[in-house]
């Protein structure tokens, strides 16, 4: 069990606030602060902090000793990688709309980019790797997001609400067939518009938002959201599309899981994020990045719909974990209230990356009676007695995040100083 120092990437769609309030450093920071990695992603690996003073790089630590720090299961599965990569994510204005591919689709387009001998590193290349990239977001602060294509239906009503001359034919046409073909239809009319007509089109759309607004209808955030990206994107195909998206706002807690497919954007807001440890982006708008639309096509789902906020399931008084069908991560919280007390146990039979987000937290290793998968004693809320003896004990501030190698006795965690309160985020592998 070791400290981790992480980097910070500085996008331009940053905060100067969040990142740098949560580690402790002057507000405001410098320059835009838009996500805090920790894992072993090779362009920016966390570092272990030793009791010495010495450091290593997570990622060369997972080459030299794969089996104690990943698990033989780990290994197995995903070989000397650890497949998952946690972030605080942090932004001001909006990322760009995107997607990503399953496995099978990374794998293909992987083979393919490196048969044409497209660089990794090429700003037009699609796939720097194969593996696929689902992740999920689960709020810090008020989040705001689009993610998924809304009810067919219900959108066909939003266009009609707006009626922009301009559109009517676009809306006609998924009013014909209000289901995944006619979104996917839609979509590929919109996407692949020239530029001309995208530059006569959206200033209409712009002032029929402004108009909806105005009346206080049913779709004023959407259209806010549609005069937002406007304003930030002119003539961006990536505005239109956002017409056809579930617009969610997420309270703390909350959370969204985005497989495959999913056509996503994150607006504003501050979550912790963790992702299977890929590279893959298939941009659509919203971006002065390579669009490659042929693929992109290629790689969406238009299944059609409410997007389901989780707030995930319950285990003891004090841990919540985010259920989802993705075997590279899983995510669970643990929360104290100001005055609670109780430990929470952390099994795992993988590696594990600890967060600290709020308070404070004692971490105490005990050798103990678990099974090596949550199950121990105590799992929870801490009313089990665990047999074993502790070793060393850490003690995180708000802030602070921690490795625990698969080879790690479980975790109790603690709250210090109950007056204010505390929360964890644990990272840990799916199935393994």
């Amino acid at each position: 069990m070791e400290l981790l120092r992480n980097a910070v990437r500085p996008y331009a769609w940053g905060s100067r606030t969040a990142i740098a309030e949560l580690l402790g450093r002057p507000v405001p920071a410098p320059h835009p602060e838009a996500e805090l990695w920790m894992g072993a992603h090779p362009g920016d690996s966390s570092r272990l902090l030793f009791q010495d003073g010495s450091e290593v790089p997570l990622v060369r630590l997972l080459d030299s000793e794969p089996t104690r720090q990943l698990g033989q299961g780990c290994t197995d599965r995903w070989g000397n990688r650890l497949p998952y990569l946690m972030k605080v994510l942090a932004a001001d204005e909006p990322l760009s709309l995107q997607a990503h591919p399953s496995w099978e689709q990374a794998a293909e387009g992987f083979a393919h980019e490196e048969a044409e001998g497209v660089p990794r590193s090429a700003p037009d290349r699609n796939y720097p790797d194969p593996t696929a990239k689902p992740e999920l977001i689960c709020a810090l602060t008020e989040f705001h997001a689009l993610a998924g294509f809304r009810d067919a239906h219900r959108t066909v009503r939003l266009l009609h609400e707006l009626d922009v001359p301009s559109l009517r034919a676009h809306t006609r046409l998924l009013a014909a067939q209000p289901d995944r073909d006619g979104l996917r239809a839609l979509f590929t009319t919109w996407i692949t518009l020239p530029e001309d007509n995208l530059r006569a089109l959206v200033p209409d759309l712009l002032r029929a938002c402004a108009d909806h607004v105005r009346s206080g209808g049913e779709f004023v955030l959407e259209c806010e959201t549609v005069l937002e990206l406007g304003e930030s994107y002119p003539n961006d195909a990536g505005v239109l599309a956002s017409l056809l998206l579930n617009r969610l706002v997420l309270r703390p807690g909350e959370a969204i899981y985005l497989p495959p497919g999913n056509l996503h954007a994150y607006l504003r807001g501050t979550g912790v994020e963790i992702l299977a440890n890929s590279d893959n982006i298939l941009r659509c708008g919203l971006t002065p990045k390579h669009v490659d639309v042929a693929e992109l096509l290629k790689v969406l789902d238009f299944d059609n719909g409410d997007t389901r906020v989780l707030t995930g399931t319950r285990s003891g008084r004090h841990l919540t974990t985010y259920q989802t069908e993705a075997d590279e991560f899983e995510l669970s919280r643990a929360d104290w209230s100001p005055g609670e007390g109780g430990g929470v146990a952390l099994d795992s039979s993988g590696p594990q990356i600890l967060l600290c987000t709020e308070g404070r937290v004692r971490l105490s290793p005990v050798v103990g009676t678990g099974d090596g998968n949550g199950n121990g004693n105590g799992h929870g809320n801490g009313d089990g007695a665990r047999s074993g003896t502790a070793v060393r004990e850490l003690d995180l501030a708000r802030g602070d995040s921690v490795w625990l190698a698969a080879s790690d006795p479980c975790v109790m965690a603690h709250p210090l100083g109950s007056a204010t309160g505390a929360q964890l985020f644990r990272a840990a592998t799916g199935t393994v």
